[in-house]
């Protein structure tokens, strides 16, 4: 079973930076797939960025270019920097692994950091 420990989050300005981490608690080919998502109040989880096992990243449109995604193997650490936030970057980040007759589903899920902008 896969853990996930979200930290980093915080209160940010708008245009201001904080850099979330995910540590991962065990190496297994659920890492074949991690990502990070969010939710605000009221709205759909939104999947934010997430990479695969041969590191193609992929970022949702309203993120590209402002957020950045890394991983430390040696760490089993995902990061994910967040660039010129806005208020509606507001929302419980959490990232989540899984990976399941070859394709992503996601299914360990952290606890979540808060991201106020």
């Amino acid at each position: 079973h896969v853990q996930l420990v979200e930290s980093g989050g915080g209160s940010a300005q708008a245009g201001g930076s904080l850099r979330l981490s995910c540590v991962v608690s065990q190496y297994t080919n659920d890492q074949y797939c991690l990502g990070w998502f969010r939710q605000a109040p009221g709205k759909e989880r939104e999947g934010v960025a997430s990479i695969d096992r041969f590191g193609f990243m992929s970022y949702a449109g309203s993120v590209r270019g402002r957020f950045t995604l890394s991983r430390d193997n040696a760490k089993n650490t995902l990061y994910l920097q967040l660039n010129n936030l806005r208020p509606e970057d507001t929302a419980l980040y959490y990232c989540a692994a899984g990976w399941k007759g070859g394709s992503c589903d996601y299914r360990y899920k952290g606890q979540g950091t808060q991201v106020t902008v």
